[in-house]
């Protein structure tokens, strides 16, 4: 009996005994908030005695919404890096984001993440006009989780298979649709135009549209957005924008598109909907007036909606 009891006894004790890998010590961030420095890469979570630290270029972040079930996995290493630390007071964010920070806390111990990988997965944030039932994109939203992630610490190493950091938030550069409403017409081609200095939106029109015919009231010529006619272009430009851009017979190669939105085709009666009203405004002119109704535009896994009716602007004609 005393045997059993002696041998009972020492398996009790091999089991409480640290060989420097079994003792798993709990990191728990879930309910602190994501903040970042902006004087560097560093994007961390405080709480109380913790931090938990991720140095990642913000250029790793995209700007454009992840692909069902495939976010963007980026290795742990010396460019990506992870760290959690332990202070012996309450630690803030200069400790964190100074370049040379306060002297109090103390760093009592550091934990550094060896290997792993980094995923995020990005979803775009969405205003919305509820006037014009209208949406643009304000920010994005990255959901940043560890995978296989290993920390190396004083007494051994400690590996979580799925550890989620949190929600990074960049926000979005607004595009300016700055349009005066003032369309106008190539005269070698059915392309039409509204721009300022850096934007333009640009239809290729089906001619049936814009034909020197007053319309009966409340019965506009109607066309649907489409891939091969009514091809409408949201384009933002590094450089200097004039008409002498539109028109050419080879499109100049300044000033450079930095952003291209395309309308995503249409269904008759539903969505991406063109509608033309045309008037008189003076002799032999005739004024166009041309609404786009529920049109959408997409650039790359990014959309916007323009509206229930976005008034595209005024073409005058002569005969």
């Amino acid at each position: 009996m005393k045997r059993v009891v002696s041998l009972m006894f020492f398996a009790l004790l091999l089991n409480s005994c640290d060989d420097g890998n079994l003792i798993q010590e709990d990191i728990n961030f879930e309910d602190v908030d994501t903040q970042n420095c902006s004087t560097n890469d560093i994007i961390y979570k405080l709480k109380e005695k913790e931090a938990l630290l991720l140095e990642i270029p913000k250029t790793s972040f995209p700007s454009e919404p992840s692909l069902t079930n495939t976010p963007l996995s980026i290795d742990i290493n010396n460019t990506n890096r992870v760290v959690y630390r332990f202070y012996n007071g309450n630690v803030a964010t200069d400790n964190i984001c100074e370049t040379i920070p306060p002297a109090n806390p103390i760093v009592t111990d550091q934990w550094n993440a060896t290997a792993g990988k980094i995923e995020i997965f990005t979803t775009a944030i969405k205003t919305v006009n509820t006037t014009e039932n209208s949406t643009k994109i304000s920010g994005y939203n990255h959901s940043i989780v560890f995978k296989n992630i290993t920390f190396a610490k004083s007494n051994g190493t400690q590996v979580y298979e799925t550890f989620p950091f949190g929600n990074y938030v960049t926000p979005a550069t607004p595009l300016p649709f700055l349009f005066d409403k003032t369309i106008e017409k190539c005269s070698s081609s059915n392309l039409i135009y509204n721009y300022t200095t850096s934007e333009a939106l640009t239809l290729d029109i089906d001619p049936n549209l814009i034909v020197n015919e007053v319309t009966a009231v409340n019965t506009p010529r109607t066309g649907v957005i489409g891939t091969s006619k009514n091809i409408l272009k949201y384009r933002l430009f590094s450089g200097l924008l004039t008409s002498d851009y539109f028109c050419a017979t080879t499109t100049p190669a300044t000033p450079t598109i930095s952003q291209q939105w395309d309308a995503v085709a249409g269904i008759s009666g539903i969505n991406g909907i063109i509608e033309v009203t045309t008037t008189t405004d003076g002799p032999n002119t005739f004024k166009h007036t041309i609404v786009l109704k529920k049109v959408t535009l997409k650039k790359g896994n990014s959309d916007f909606l323009l509206g229930d009716n976005y008034l595209y602007g005024d073409l005058l004609t002569t005969n």
